[in-house]
């Protein structure tokens, strides 16, 4: 896939190119990284499902906080090229407005699993804040807090407290952040559960346009949140996540160092892992991703 416009950034997933007039052309590849490493392998239309999902997630959300997205239609896109749009790129587009990103990630937690699990056990704190003395793994926490953490360009992100975020980004812009992250999570916390799936945690991005916050990137995902299946959810352990878990699980049966290169994945890995990704965007959204653009190409 060869896209002639002016290259700013790659991640892990996305590619990102000057589209002009202060917009940004983001393509969500089909990668996927495990333990901070991008795999040799990809995960079929695990970039469709992640766009496919943003955009429902930035429609549903937007009385509570406008978003980046312009399009993710390619004929919107099409007189960005001078030959013809690469077909890949079918139902991986994003158009946006470029926003001035904020330097923190936007992390609203409603269970209690991950990093901040293991700092409970340690001090039954979450981010230096006490919680109650009698929490399990995966509880529901009394409220959902929002527990935001630096960016780091490579590693982890660093869990930071809310005066400390302030701090980088000034104290009303960090309470109108935290508002604002609270209402999505819950809005999009109650409307998956009623489609059985539990988002446990999330982390948003935001950015800032002409003046006013945005949602930005991607929202509500399996890369950006856990999902887990109401049904199967029971405080004490881990329920499994409509995510890349099979390739962790993977990973971690094999005697590597969770360092780069990376070992091979199996078929069976990598389409299991496709299957999750589909299985949740369709539950989620009640919508058939065959309907979205692109899902019937096949990655030779």
């Amino acid at each position: 896939m060869t896209i002639n416009l002016p290259h700013t950034h790659s991640g892990k997933v996305r590619d990102i190119y000057d589209a002009g007039d202060s917009r940004l052309l983001m393509v969500t590849s089909d990668r996927i990284s495990a333990f901070d490493v991008v795999m040799n392998e990809t995960v079929v239309h695990k970039g469709r499902v992640l766009t496919a999902m943003s955009a429902f997630w930035f429609e549903q959300l937007s009385p509570i906080v406008n978003s980046h997205l312009i399009s993710t239609d390619v004929a919107d896109i099409a007189s960005l090229f001078s030959e013809s749009i690469p077909s890949d790129l079918e139902g991986r587009i994003m158009l946006c407005n470029k926003a001035e990103m904020l330097p923190i990630e936007c992390i609203v937690r409603g269970y209690i699993t991950g990093s901040a699990w293991k700092e409970y056990c340690a001090s039954e704190t979450m981010h230096g804040s006490p919680l109650p003395a009698d929490l399990k793994e995966a509880d529901q926490l009394p409220e959902p807090v929002f527990t935001p953490s630096t960016k780091a360009e490579e590693g982890h992100d660093i869990n930071i407290s809310f005066e400390e975020a302030a701090a980088l980004i000034g104290d009303d812009l960090a309470e109108e952040v935290k508002k604002v992250s609270l209402q999505c999570y819950i809005k999009g916390a109650e409307l998956a559960k009623k489609r059985g799936i539990i988002i446990a945690d999330t982390k948003f991005e935001m950015g800032i346009i002409d003046g006013n916050l945005v949602l930005a990137d991607e929202v509500l995902t399996p890369d950006s949140s856990r999902f887990w299946s109401a049904e199967l959810w029971q405080p004490g352990s881990t329920p499994p996540s409509f995510d890349k878990q099979p390739v962790r699980d993977y990973l971690d049966g094999l005697d590597w160092d969770k360092q780069p290169p990376p070992p091979s994945l199996p078929s069976e890995v990598t389409e299991s892992t496709s299957q999750r990704y589909i299985d949740a965007f369709e539950i989620i959204t009640g919508q058939s991703f065959s309907n979205w653009p692109g899902s019937d190409e096949v990655k030779k």
